[in-house]
């Protein structure tokens, strides 16, 4: 009799996971995944702002299972899932069966039906996310150094953070370190420490999810590094010139001046989820059964970011230890029920959030334990450093933040790919010590100087 065949979709914390939990077991497992490699997404902001280079993070999956003969891992996009036939269909016209499904393919950013601010305000997602937003931020500085026009200059040294969650504020504090720590002996005509970052959230407070004792720590933290931190300002606006607020008292909306925005603000569960046909929440997530399927079809489980799984008053969050739980759990019950045992509902566990706010400080909420600055950033690294994948990893992550702890200094500040234009007007032609004028229009996108 052949192996019980379990496909999982998706190579994130909850796809990894439940592959590692169940390749203990007598089934065949298929992980599929559009890229080859698993990322840790909570470090990802540390690859947008220099502090870690991508493969720090990042581990090509297939060395994650090369001991395990039991698992295939294969390298494609899924475009479809037919339920009926227990099928996928991929990209490429390839159709892998399942006896078994998990999905795991976790989210995409949400611009609230402003699809067209995505090349304007890049969200961090993925490694070309956080390569995008590098460019983006030490392009800013260098076409700042070249502009001699202060009015045209300040919009090149304004930052604008979209979104005062934990991605938001670990943003936010980093570009506040850059700004006035790694950057500021580099520049000759600005002086970087003069940066404006700006912090919008539209709703009364950042971090919504924390208590308001470790908010307001927070919020101290941000401005000691020179954030600004604005609550109830809520983005209608953006173009290649700023962002605009929402109208307030009446009055017309705040125009902000920027070249730089990073969004921040919302996520939406992966678009594959819309073909199981079932019903969805408000954010794209599977209304899932307290054993994670899919209502109406038990062979098929929803984890993750995709997964809206109701505890309680509210619902399980979407965050990396929440994906990791249900993970082993489905893996658990996919055993039991392999075994003629019934399944288990599942239970999430809170065992506490952490956020990191620039150098040698944060927040961290344990439930009757919580912790602010230094405490609570040590308390981050260490959990972060456990959960990477692989001692090379760890080892390099540790290295790197030991000397950028005591450099002050990011080494990975390069900007990578295509590069806006600078041009230089005729009018403008002075000696190799001045510096140049950077066109007020919007960038270009020409081949990278040699």
């Amino acid at each position: 009799m052949a192996a019980h065949r379990v496909v999982i979709v998706g190579g994130g914390f909850g796809g990894l996971y439940a592959a590692q939990t169940l390749a203990r077991h007598d089934v065949q497992i298929t992980l599929l995944d559009r890229k080859n490699h698993h990322t840790f997404q909570p470090l990802l902001y540390q690859v947008a702002t220099a502090g870690l280079n991508p493969s720090d993070i990042a581990v090509p999956i297939r060395s994650i299972f090369r001991k395990r003969e039991n698992v295939e891992v294969l390298l494609g996009n899924v475009a479809a899932i037919h339920k009926d036939s227990r099928t996928l269909t991929l990209e490429d016209g390839a159709t892998i069966p399942y006896d078994t499904l998990i999905v795991a393919t976790g989210a995409t950013h949400s611009y609230f039906g402003h699809p067209e601010w995505a090349h304007l305000a890049p969200g961090l997602k993925t490694i070309e996310d956080a390569l995008e937003i590098r460019k983006r931020i030490f392009f800013a500085f260098e076409a700042a150094e070249r502009e001699p026009d202060e009015t045209l200059r300040a919009p090149w040294l304004t930052f604008v953070v979209v979104g005062g969650g934990p991605t938001g504020v670990e943003l936010a504090g980093t570009l506040g370190e850059i700004s006035r720590q790694t950057l500021r002996h580099d520049f000759r005509h600005i002086n970087p420490t003069e940066s404006c970052i700006l912090l919008l959230e539209g709703s009364p407070a950042i971090l919504g999810s924390y208590v308001p004792e470790l908010r307001e720590k927070a919020k101290v933290q941000l401005e000691h590094l020179g954030v600004k931190v604005r609550s109830n300002a809520r983005v209608v606006t953006i173009d290649a010139g700023g962002v605009t607020l929402a109208p307030v008292d009446g009055k017309p909306g705040e125009r902000i001046p920027s070249r730089t925005v990073l969004w921040a603000a919302g996520v939406a569960a992966s678009p594959l989820v819309k073909s199981l046909g079932v019903p969805l929440d408000r954010a794209g997530r599977v209304l899932v059964e307290p054993d994670l399927t899919v209502p109406g079809h038990p062979e098929i489980y929803v984890i993750g970011d995709v997964a809206a799984v109701k505890q309680g008053d509210g619902f399980v969050p979407g965050v990396a230890p929440a994906a990791i739980q249900a993970a082993k759990h489905t893996a658990d019950n996919i055993v039991r029920t392999l075994a003629g045992q019934p399944r288990t509902p599942f239970r999430y566990h809170d065992k506490g959030s952490l956020a990191t706010i620039g150098r040698a400080s944060g927040i961290a909420d344990f439930g009757r334990l919580k912790l602010s600055g230094f405490l609570a950033w040590i308390a981050w690294l260490l959990i972060h450093v456990f959960f990477l994948i692989g001692f090379r990893n760890r080892f390099l992550v540790m290295f790197e933040w030991a000397m950028s702890y005591l450099t002050f200094q990011r080494g990975a500040r390069l900007i990578t790919g295509k590069v806006p234009l600078m041009e230089l007007p005729a009018a403008s032609v002075r000696s190799p010590t001045s510096v140049a004028s950077v066109a007020a229009a919007g960038p270009a996108a020409p081949p990278p100087p040699s």
